[in-house]
């Protein structure tokens, strides 16, 4: 199975990649055809054992990464400017995604139209955006063809593909791949993050929300955010994210795990924590 992408940044998205390594899904672990989804169970033969007490089951059917498989990390940030952060020799001091850029991978292409929901249909399945229906933002989905908002069945996002292949998967954050009339308690889910691949999500649907009061999800379930004073949703889903990461390598050290992991502050409404603010204070002024 091959997935291949392209990377263009644009003045109006910049997209931060870190992909730790490529999974090996054509890989020969267990025996199983991985080029193929959902990966099919073995066949045994009928068992011609007459006494039901000399009778062996066959092995439990279960399927598992390749051996070392990598952990997956996808960092996305909206509207950030390509040379904006430390990691690309700007001069916004982020140590932390240098560490991740520096063991990981840094992409500098990515085409897309410098929108929302068709770079992140195009990044999160390898295929160009009017192919996933996502010819622009998913608010003005028309019934044009490659602009209905609606991800074609043919179309399987890489965390369906991994999850399929024996990762822990999850998204936190922004996810704008959801057509807005899909929104709500009513469903359908079927584009959902939990229903497009993605084992666990926390975060908010569509464009943008309120940092301090955010309309967050848990799951398809909505979650009310704790009147604190100095709550601010991307500290909240930081700590959702490492959560979840140490209690899956606690439970299951032995299974990757992938991580979209797509933050919505530098989107508008631009909401900024007062001292960040004060610390670049005056520093673009100029752009």
């Amino acid at each position: 199975m091959k997935s291949e992408t392209t990377k263009k940044t644009s003045p109006l998205i910049s997209v931060l990649v870190v992909i730790l390594s490529l999974l090996p899904l054509g890989s020969t672990a267990q025996q199983l055809d991985r080029t193929v989804l959902p990966i099919k169970e073995p066949t045994y033969p009928e068992s011609t054992v007459l006494d039901a007490r000399d009778a062996k089951a066959p092995p439990r059917f279960e399927v598992k990464a390749p051996a070392k498989a990598p952990n997956v990390v996808i960092v996305l940030l909206d509207d950030v400017g390509f040379a904006a952060s430390s990691a690309f020799g700007g001069p916004i001091n982020m140590p932390t995604l240098d560490k991740l850029a520096a063991d990981g991978l840094r992409y500098n292409r990515f085409h897309t139209t410098a929108l929302c929901s068709p770079t992140r249909t195009a990044l999160l399945t390898g295929r160009n955006h009017h192919v996933n229906n996502a010819g622009a933002i998913m608010e003005l989905a028309t019934a044009f063809p490659g602009n209905t908002g609606i991800r074609p069945n043919s179309v399987a996002p890489l965390a369906e593909m991994l999850r399929q292949n024996g990762y822990s998967t999850a998204a936190f954050g922004k996810y704008h791949e959801t057509p807005p009339w899909e929104v709500s308690v009513s469903g359908p889910y079927d584009r959902w993050p939990t229903h497009s691949g993605f084992d666990k999500f926390y975060g908010f649907i569509g464009g943008e929300t309120n940092q301090w009061s955010p309309a967050i999800f848990d799951g398809v379930a909505r979650v009310e955010p704790p009147h604190d004073p100095k709550y601010h949703f991307t500290i909240d889903m930081t700590n959702q994210a490492i959560n979840w990461i140490q209690a899956q390598q606690s439970l299951t050290p032995d299974k990757p795990f992938y991580v979209y992991f797509a933050t919505g502050a530098c989107h508008a409404p631009h909401h900024v924590p007062k001292e960040w603010a004060d610390k670049y204070k005056g520093k673009f002024d100029e752009g």
